[in-house]
């Protein structure tokens, strides 16, 4: 490996690092969330809650199925 190929590998893994780095927290933070039953109470729950929590479902379905090669991902 040449020392350019080197450094443009050094760079992608510390680019890589950065991105994994930023999901681990984003998974965290909406771990935490819902936990916390997203900051609704069960007297308060409505349609509108109902469709964003759908919202939110059908894009994390989007990513698990494309991290996973599952769904319209599946080899």
């Amino acid at each position: 490996m040449t020392r350019r190929a080197a450094a443009t590998n050094e760079k992608a893994l510390d680019a890589f690092i950065a991105a994994k780095t930023e999901i681990d927290a984003m998974l965290a933070r909406l771990a935490a969330l819902s936990a916390d039953h997203f900051e609704t109470h069960p007297d308060e729950i409505n349609w509108g809650h109902v469709g964003t929590l759908n919202h939110y479902r059908a894009k994390l379905r989007e990513i698990t199925n494309s991290a996973l090669k599952e769904g319209e991902h599946a080899e």
